[in-house]
């Protein structure tokens, strides 16, 4: 999202997507104060990413369960995507967040995505995954 320079092409709307996520990170560093990945990952966005230094230093927190994520996918176009977001408990960490991501059955998005999975059925696997998978 910050450090990728493709990813201002592939997230629509961009600039509310980096300010969600920006707090949605907020967020999760305070249900796991603990994790140092985590707040190593702030620390690594913080350094290398003025766009993510400005959305953090505003300092707000955001949780979503459900909405929708627009894409601008390489291969395939524009994707509308509902998410629906589940928290589950485990053991030794507060929560483990399970996204489901799909499209709207009859939409454009949902022929889109399943065209991205029958390519990805029918690709060979490779030891190390490409940009577009």
């Amino acid at each position: 999202m910050f450090l990728d320079p493709g990813a201002q092409d592939f997230f629509v709307g961009w600039d509310a997507a980096g300010a969600a996520t920006a707090a949605l990170l907020r967020a999760e560093v305070g249900r796991e104060r603990r994790d140092r990945a985590l707040r190593e990952l702030v620390g690594e966005l913080s350094t290398l990413s003025p766009e993510f230094r400005g959305r953090w230093a505003a300092h707000d927190v955001l949780m979503r369960h459900d909405g929708i994520k627009r894409l601008r996918h390489p291969d395939v176009g524009h994707l509308d995507l509902t998410f629906q977001s589940l928290d589950l408990p485990l053991p030794g960490r507060a929560v483990h967040d399970l996204i489901i991501y799909t499209a709207e059955p009859g939409t454009a998005s949902e022929d889109r995505l399943k065209l991205l999975a029958s390519w990805a059925a029918t690709r060979p696997r490779t030891a190390e995954p490409t940009r577009h998978s």
